[in-house]
């Protein structure tokens, strides 16, 4: 299971085996919450009929039948179906070739009384247990099923929540999709990288892997964990005080002041990229008007972000810069860090 590699990786980060990635050592008595039943505490013909459930949801994202993905939808969910009728339509082609395995299921039973729901299963002879989390939750049976997308180019992790329809039939309650990989790699490879930028005081360099390594860790947000929450306390510790954010961060390069927008990352080419988004004020908005002092403009901000943070020079395989204004793009620029003056060859970059 899922839970159970993600065990393994923990106990050789931490020396220690008291974390996994979806499920944690929670000492916590059964009166804080319902039970919940795990995969291997199911009977084969649970596990058969679950899965199926699962298989025939996901085929129909993978076919484009949305209508009948529709069909097979709880009635109250299928009242407003547009969330999960976009989510199905930008997985399809992602997913529309890929091998489809059923990695995990979790069985659990709802009270119905209209309030915040809470699930604890523990596997036999484990103090490991798996937390899940609702605001509220009608009365009723549900299983959750993550699924794995593979063989292609971008895997795709899937959570479908399942409830017993009034038939008795299994039918799609919930639809939630995440990268399984970006670049390459998964979770635990960047979150140990993360650590590795922490530990060498690359903190911007660690506050972007710790971000990416929540997003691919667990497939769902109601799915939380000590382990989780250990990584965002690992982040907590790098997060920079200056990025921008409501406000822009001002940064001078080359004895120019640069209003920076936004920061954030990018695989759109394929590997990993840091991008930067910039508003250019008048003078600046007049350079980028001659290709040549635009580029000279945006390589002078690229290589004083590399000379401020090292970190992002093998943490990244390159950079994109945006000057934008009033919502339009002026200039864009892309380049890998060896094309950067200041800039060093990557290492350890997803993607290469």
């Amino acid at each position: 299971m899922q839970i159970e590699r993600l065990s393994r990786f923990v106990a050789r980060l931490s020396g220690r085996a008291l974390l996994v990635a979806l499920s944690g050592a929670l000492a916590l008595p059964a009166a804080y919450g319902d039970p919940c039943t795990l995969q291997g505490q199911m009977t084969a013909a649970q596990r058969q009929q679950y899965e199926q459930a699962a298989r025939t949801l996901i085929g129909q994202v993978q076919s484009g039948d949305i209508t009948g993905l529709e069909n097979d939808t709880l009635a109250a969910v299928a009242a407003d179906f547009s969330g999960i009728e976009r989510s199905a339509q930008a997985l399809q082609p992602l997913i529309q070739r890929a091998s489809i395995t059923v990695n995990d299921l979790i069985a659990f039973e709802a009270g119905g009384q209209g309030q915040g729901a809470q699930f604890f299963c523990t596997p036999p002879g484990s103090t490991m247990t798996v937390l899940l989390s609702f605001p509220s939750l009608p009365q009723g049976h549900y299983v959750l099923a993550i699924v794995h997308a593979t063989g292609v180019a971008k895997p795709q992790q899937i959570a479908l929540i399942l409830a017993q329809g009034p038939q008795g039939q299994w039918q799609l309650a919930g639809f939630f999709a995440r990268p399984l990989l970006l670049a390459g790699q998964d979770g635990v490879w960047y979150w140990r990288h993360a650590r590795e930028y922490a530990q060498s005081h690359n903190q911007w360099a660690a506050w972007f892997y710790y971000q990416i390594a929540d997003h691919l860790v667990v497939p769902v947000n109601f799915l939380s964990s000590p382990n989780l929450e250990k990584l965002r306390t690992e982040a907590q510790q790098v997060q920079p005080q200056n990025l921008p954010g409501q406000e822009p961060m001002t940064f001078n390069a080359n004895g120019q002041p640069y209003q920076i927008t936004r920061v954030d990352t990018s695989t759109e080419l394929g590997p990993l990229d840091f991008v930067i988004h910039y508003a250019p004020n008048p003078e600046e908005a007049a350079q980028l008007r001659d290709p040549a002092q635009a580029r000279r403009q945006v390589l002078d901000l690229m290589s004083g972000i590399l000379a401020v943070h090292p970190g992002l020079r093998t943490a990244f395989h390159g950079l994109w810069v945006y000057a934008d204004s009033n919502g339009a793009t002026l200039f864009a620029l892309e380049l890998p860090m060896n094309q950067i003056p200041g800039g060093a060859p990557p290492g350890n970059v997803a993607g290469e």
